[in-house]
């Protein structure tokens, strides 16, 4: 399968601004891309990158005054199968897990695991540790948040998501990550493209995506507490502790943001 993927992000800067963004697709991907996703800026300035400290590409900019347009679009290679369901992957001790997973053990900026310590135990305590563990986790989170674009804030953490009962998808990977991480679980979060293939309409307009990986088994696997269902054709982007590390964009002075625009479609012989 193929996958045309996307986004336009309009700018409006009073003055120069220097601008850091994460929108290149993961390195773990890059392989199957087909036509590359080069970010274009209009008007044109140099753009410079780095790897951070989990690996995700990141471009610096500085915009000019005025109006500025960020955009992509390429097409990349895909299995086409759902995310996998691995329901015997097993809890692994602290104690025998590999150091490079350890920090995703800790409290962070948005997913504030120790204010949480001791509902995770309350809430989750007596299930089976490893997948089935997991997937409660994700069940009750699913629950328990009511999705609302009109709830979005860019300051909610986990234990108020909680508290709040409303969000969008990076609050519900928040706080399963949170709750994961109080039950000694390693869980990172992650951001990308994720469509509407094989899914019924009606669609909802495109948009980024936020999920999480939990390390279960020696692996890392998805889990997406927002749709709670395998789902087909995700593309990474970055991933971290929690969305403070993998913003899409950093602007570092005043500006308005005029036009988002995000698409994620399967390419059809039609096409």
């Amino acid at each position: 399968m193929k996958l045309r993927a996307g986004y336009e992000l309009r700018y409006e800067f009073p003055q120069p601004t220097p601008i850091i963004v994460i929108l290149n697709v993961h390195f773990t991907r890059v392989s199957e891309l087909v036509q590359p996703d080069h970010i274009i800026v209009s008007p044109s300035v140099p753009i410079s990158g780095y790897r951070d400290g989990f690996g995700n590409w990141c471009s610096r900019l500085v915009a000019w005054a005025g109006q500025m347009i960020i955009t992509t679009d390429f097409t990349i290679s895909d299995s086409g199968l759902p995310d996998p369901i691995l329901p015997d992957a097993r809890q692994v001790p602290v104690e025998d897990l590999p150091e490079e997973t350890l920090v995703y053990l800790l409290a962070s900026r948005f997913c504030d695991s120790d204010r949480l310590l001791d509902l995770a135990w309350t809430l989750f305590g007596t299930t089976t540790p490893g997948w089935p563990r997991v997937q409660a986790i994700c069940d009750f989170v699913h629950q328990r948040i009511a999705f609302g674009y009109e709830h979005a804030r860019p300051t909610r953490t986990a234990s108020e998501a909680y508290r709040e009962c409303r969000g969008v998808c990076r609050d519900y990977a928040h706080l399963a990550i949170a709750f994961c991480r109080a039950l000694n679980i390693p869980a990172r979060y992650c951001t990308g493209y994720l469509g509407d293939v094989g899914m019924p309409p009606p669609y909802p307009p495109g948009d980024f995506a936020a999920w999480l990986e939990v390390y279960l088994d020696g692996n890392w696997h998805i889990f997406d507490p927002r749709n709670n269902m395998p789902r087909i054709g995700r593309i990474l982007i970055a991933r971290g502790r929690d969305a403070a590390d993998v913003a899409m964009t950093t602007t570092f002075g005043p500006n308005t943001l005029q036009g988002f625009r995000v698409w994620t479609d399967e390419i059809t012989e039609q096409d």
